[in-house]
């Protein structure tokens, strides 16, 4: 089997606010949109935000289903760009989880929640090399 993630699907509650922060705050360009749904394109994968009731019944799930606990990542090509995303996701409606700083396994980084509490990780690791096309390998 392909080791790969094809869509990955945030249930949110407000869809316009969820649409202005990934873009104005990411700069994100949807490629589908409709009164439930929007699609982004990324680098390799689709990335949905999904009215979270009808995401829910669209998973069969209840909303008492206790969910696990994870955070998404957006790596950036310096420590400088770390702060200034970072900076763009709370004017466009995002919240600060935790001010960029040093980890000890090396880097920069700060959370930011998106409007339903979705954490992102804004990061810079040498040790994490992204292409043109935006595809990130990571490299020891």
């Amino acid at each position: 089997m392909q080791q790969q993630i094809s869509v990955i699907t945030l249930g949110i509650a407000d869809l316009t606010q969820s649409r202005r922060f990934y873009v104005e705050g990411f700069g994100w360009k949807p490629v589908f949109e409709n009164e439930q749904i929007i699609f982004y394109q990324m680098n390799g994968f689709v990335l949905g935000t999904f009215e979270k009731q009808a995401l829910d019944e669209d998973m069969n799930r209840t909303n008492d289903t206790q969910l696990g606990s994870y955070a998404l990542a957006h790596n950036v090509e310096s420590r400088e760009a770390v702060e200034k995303v970072m900076e763009q996701l709370i004017a466009a409606g995002g919240n600060l989880l935790r001010k960029a700083d040093a980890p000890l396994h090396g880097g920069y980084r700060g959370y930011i929640a998106d409007p339903d509490g979705h954490a992102w990780e804004v990061a810079w690791n040498p040790a994490w090399q992204i292409d043109e096309n935006g595809l990130v390998t990571f490299s020891l």
